[in-house]
């Protein structure tokens, strides 16, 4: 739909993308590369290729570049990219234990199997502005070492961790689901109300990050949620990307890509609610966002606990799709003006003193 009362018609749209073209290669600055992108601003190609679910370092730095640093219309970019490549395979299940860690810390643990492994964090310093010149801090920087560690013993990174243990034996409740065999392929069929847990990952795991994480926190902070959440164990690493292969059909690694992962406990389990269980909650998201992985690990717990407290599983399947989102938000740009006239005519004739006046 163009705007059919602006002044010059189709010549003035062409104008305007004109423009919008011209600020995003104009500028007096050097043009941004790949590589600047993809080394400077990793986390905001991590988050857009997250969001897009599309594992792909420079399509993702190039929807960036073309989005001017609006972060989700990159993943509206990039996830429309995605729906134009073909399905060559499907990978493989791969166990949580053969993540490669390079960060993974245990706050339900003082002392977990393998030791913390602080990795690179920002968690423990001040959210402090850094004014300083870049060339003389890179000037200054120290020499790069192994990852920050505590507890022993001390384990270099890329090295295989075991995985925090679970709580003991008849404490955890069993979130098994026979009925879900298979992952559900949520670009395949539609996600409502009722549809497995893995539906529900998947969406979690393409959900805008923000809108995830205010969800979260808004249910996890109700009275009725007042049980504390524990985060069992987070990670960061690179996960092994493994297909059958076509001729020996034996599983091979072809790719890895890096990943955040996060399981969270709350005691009261549903469906022994006594408080002598816990339940668990799991959440996987790609690229280095703890914050998501460990906010998908909330939601996951909680809608299982209560799937009808305010519609929390219709909320989480069809409210935080960033490429959506943006989409409702594109089309309130849009010409209007036949809803305006007809909604200003109906409450003009409802404020008539005779309705026959307003009309």
């Amino acid at each position: 739909m163009g705007y059919s009362g602006v002044r010059g018609g189709q010549e003035a749209i062409h104008a305007a993308e004109r423009l919008a073209r011209r600020d995003r290669l104009g500028g007096a600055s050097r043009w941004l590369e790949l590589d600047q992108i993809t080394g400077r601003l990793g986390l905001a190609v991590d988050r857009v290729m997250g969001e897009a679910g599309l594992w792909a370092p420079e399509l993702a730095a190039r929807a960036v570049r073309q989005s001017r640093g609006d972060l989700l219309e990159a993943a509206q970019l990039l996830r429309a990219h995605r729906s134009t490549l073909p399905r060559l395979a499907y990978s493989s299940p791969v166990p949580a234990a053969a993540i490669r860690p390079v960060r993974r810390i245990s706050p339900a643990y003082r002392n977990p199997p393998g030791g913390q492994i602080l990795g690179a964090t920002h968690d423990y310093t001040p959210r402090i502005l850094d004014l300083a010149d870049e060339d003389t801090a890179r000037a200054t920087a120290p020499p790069p070492r192994g990852p920050a560690t505590a507890g022993t013993p001390v384990v270099a990174p890329d090295s295989a961790v075991p995985p925090v243990g679970l709580p003991p034996a008849g404490l955890l409740a069993d979130r098994r689901d026979p009925t879900d065999p298979e992952p559900f392929d949520i670009t395949r069929a539609p996600a409502r109300p009722g549809v497995p847990r893995s539906a529900r990952l998947t969406a979690m795991t393409r959900a805008e990050t923000g809108s995830l994480t205010h969800l979260w926190y808004l249910v996890a902070q109700a009275p009725r949620n007042a049980q504390p959440e524990i985060p069992l164990e987070l990670r960061r690493g690179h996960l092994p990307l493994r297909i059958d292969h076509p001729f020996t059909g034996s599983p091979v690694t072809v790719a890895g890509v890096r990943v955040s992962e996060a399981r969270t406990v709350r005691p009261d389990a549903r469906p022994h609610p006594d408080g002598s269980r816990f339940d668990i909650g799991y959440g996987l998201c790609l690229g280095d966002n703890e914050a998501k992985a460990l906010a998908m690990a909330g939601l996951d717990l909680l809608v299982h606990r209560d799937k009808t407290a305010d519609r929390l599983e219709q909320r989480v399947l069809t409210a935080l799709d960033g490429p959506e989102l943006a989409g409702y938000l594109e089309h309130l740009k849009l010409p209007h003006y036949v809803d305006f006239r007809s909604i200003v005519d109906r409450l003009r004739a409802l404020q008539a003193p005779n309705p026959e006046e307003g009309l």
